[in-house]
């Protein structure tokens, strides 16, 4: 998919998030970190040219022929006043919401992209994605993520009768490592695999931002003297997200 914008007005911003894993660790406090993301949205709306929302929305989502997870109807309809109200939104799938299909493009009228992809916005050049599965190592998610991104494991999926199939993935979310609050996320500095693979990426073509989530670490790095890796963090324990303003682009947290 292309995406750009071209210049934004004064006063205007991009706002990126990800990793809120609604679903975990359980109904309550998902609910009540659903209803703080509808706040935020809320306060960015005035001044939003565009919202990316990088994966991991969901702690697990699968789109059945004529069934989704139950929940999340707070989000869902917020997102829908944000897009009926012309404020772009894109959906970029991460590793546990990866079977994304037509349902938000259809009835929210938000696009899916399931690979990063480099854009503009105003005069500087981004490099956006979920940020799994990229840089060295994680050989065996590299290879679970072929697996689940197969048409035919998603159709075996598919004939499992809802109650089945979503009982056995929140089941699974369960083990994830985002519902254990107690784990903190180590950082491995120069060695961070995203890191590397920005520099991989910058040795073929330039980009002044590289934005990614996943590794819920709210994370701002030198790739070199002329562009910078921003990872978002995730919003169970930092409600971080980023925002451009058309010059730089920064971290900042939600705290209403």
């Amino acid at each position: 998919m292309t995406f750009h914008i071209d210049q934004l007005a004064p006063g205007q911003k991009v706002y990126f998030a990800s990793d809120f894993h609604l679903g975990v660790p359980d109904a309550e406090q998902s609910r009540a970190r659903e209803k703080k993301i509808v706040r935020w949205l809320d306060s960015v709306k005035h001044d939003a040219a565009a919202i990316l929302l990088l994966g991991d929305i969901f702690d697990f989502w699968f789109e059945y022929r004529h069934a989704i997870p139950k929940g999340f109807i707070r989000l869902q309809g917020k997102l829908a006043e944000l897009t009926d109200a012309g404020i772009p939104v894109l959906f970029f799938t991460g590793n546990h919401d990866m079977w994304m299909f037509d349902y938000f493009p259809e009835e929210l009228n938000i696009p899916i992209i399931r690979e990063p992809i480099s854009t503009k916005f105003g005069g500087y050049k981004f490099y956006i994605g979920h940020g799994d599965g990229l840089g060295p190592g994680d050989h065996t998610y590299k290879v679970l993520k072929k697996v689940f991104n197969n048409k035919a494991c998603q159709w075996m999926f598919g004939w499992l009768h809802p109650n089945a199939g979503i009982g056995i993935a929140n089941r699974w979310s369960r083990r994830s490592r985002i519902s254990n609050t107690k784990e903190d996320e180590k950082f491995f500095g120069e060695e961070e695999w995203l890191v590397q693979y920005c520099k991989e990426v910058e040795s073929e073509q330039h980009h002044d931002f590289y934005v990614f989530g996943h590794r819920h670490l709210p994370l701002d790095m030198p790739i070199n003297g002329d562009s910078r890796y921003v990872n978002l963090g995730e919003w169970v324990n930092f409600c971080s997200y980023g925002v451009y303003d058309g010059k730089d682009l920064k971290l900042a947290y939600f705290e209403q």
